[in-house]
């Protein structure tokens, strides 16, 4: 006689689910130093997957394929960084001018403040105007080092590129990985989430690339109507700022327009110049992502806020931009997990009727509540109205 396997409570599961979650989070804080390379070649991969399957199509074989993609991939990683770091160098030749300008413009501020308020200067101020002088006059030097840094620290992290490479190379063999793995999940289960995954992450990264495109385009168009110097370059430089999500375009407004005040002669430019990037902030959260990602990548901006801080918190820099990504892809995991399906669910997009007036009627009547309270708020009622008739 076969025994029925017996079911485990949902409290259970959803309990042996949190902790797992939680553990796997203490693991990946601890393993940061190999998961943080790993998880950039894993988002790299697959925004090269296309790539390296046509080239896989033209019959040049799959690892030939692969390292062309990689090779692709640091080719234009290495051609935004020398853009960056030449227009820096540029800029900076221009750095004694630009800091007379922002002494002026102290000077004038100091001005108006002892006029309008009495405020004579003091030695703090003598010592800020000294400290401001020494890092405008340091500015293009510190800038320039800290690119040049960077671009050390890439030239040197030869496992981005190494994982990239074995990525695409085994990912038929990683994929039946999965299917060992989860043995007891139906396969059709395993590879459809797979499949989902793969479709999410590249629909951000693919719909993210886009959307910086744009809006590098519409930066420039904004800075160059108002006259700013090196229009293309801030442009581009607060489009690439995005891979922050939700302040990148606010931190990439500061330059421009610390720069229209230090060569206009009016600081309306710069007001300017701040309101441009904001309206293209609006924009881009509004119009431009929800068109071009559409609802491929469903995560709610609550949900997108504290993913982001707890990426922060996590991984640094790294995890305000693997936040999202990131998010994307428990939420995929979350939705195939039943005992975890309540989770993705929150995680996601609010349907239409969650944002109607009427939103808790309609929640109630899809959940079959409404009746049944319905009916308790009369049974209270009647009950009610039979203690008082049993005191009259």
């Amino acid at each position: 006689m076969q025994e029925t396997p017996t079911k485990r409570p949902y409290v259970l599961e959803l309990a042996a689910s949190l902790i797992s979650l939680a553990l796997i989070i203490a693991l990946m804080y601890v393993l940061q130093g190999v998961l943080l390379p790993l998880m950039f070649s894993i988002l790299i991969a697959i925004s090269l997957y296309p790539v390296a399957g046509t080239l896989e199509r033209l019959r040049l074989g799959k690892a030939f394929s692969a390292l062309l993609a990689v090779i692709l991939a640091i080719a234009i990683l290495s051609g935004l960084i020398w853009f960056i770091i030449h227009q820096v160098i540029v800029i900076g030749r221009d750095g004694a001018e630009i800091q007379t300008k922002f002494l002026s413009i102290f000077d004038t501020i100091q001005h108006w403040l002892q006029e309008r308020f009495g405020l004579e200067p003091t030695d703090i101020v003598e010592r800020l105007r000294g400290q401001a002088n020494q890092i405008l006059s340091n500015a293009a030097s510190y800038v320039t080092a800290a690119f040049g840094s960077l671009g050390n620290i890439l030239a040197g992290a030869v496992l981005v590129p190494l994982f990239s490479f074995f990525l695409l190379y085994y990912r038929v063999f990683f994929r039946e990985f999965f299917f060992r793995a989860f043995r007891s999940t139906p396969q059709d289960v395993v590879h459809t989430t797979l499949n989902k995954i793969y479709t999410v992450v590249q629909s951000y990264l693919l719909g993210l690339v886009t959307v910086m495109g744009i809006v590098a385009i519409l930066n420039t168009v904004g800075l160059w109507i108002m006259g700013i110097q090196y229009a293309w370059f801030f442009g581009t430089l607060a489009s690439l700022l995005m891979l922050l999500p939700y302040i990148g375009i606010a931190i990439g407004s500061i330059l421009p327009a610390l720069f229209a005040l230090a060569t206009k002669d009016s600081a309306w430019y710069a007001v300017g110049v701040i309101a441009w990037f904001q309206v293209v902030q609006f924009l881009e959260g509004n119009v431009i992502t929800p068109n071009i990602v559409g609802s491929k990548v469903s995560i709610n901006p609550l949900m997108a806020i504290i993913s982001i801080l707890l990426g922060g918190m996590l991984f640094g820099l790294a995890g305000l931009i693997l936040a999202l990504p990131l998010t994307a892809t428990i939420k995929v995991i979350f939705d195939a997990i039943p005992s975890m399906n309540a989770f993705g669910f929150l995680i996601g997009e609010p349907e239409k009727y969650h944002l109607k007036r009427y939103s808790t009627k309609i929640l109630l009547k899809r959940w079959n509540l409404r009746d049944i309270l319905e009916a308790k708020e009369r049974k209270a009622k009647n009950e009610t109205g039979t203690d008082e008739n049993k005191e009259l």
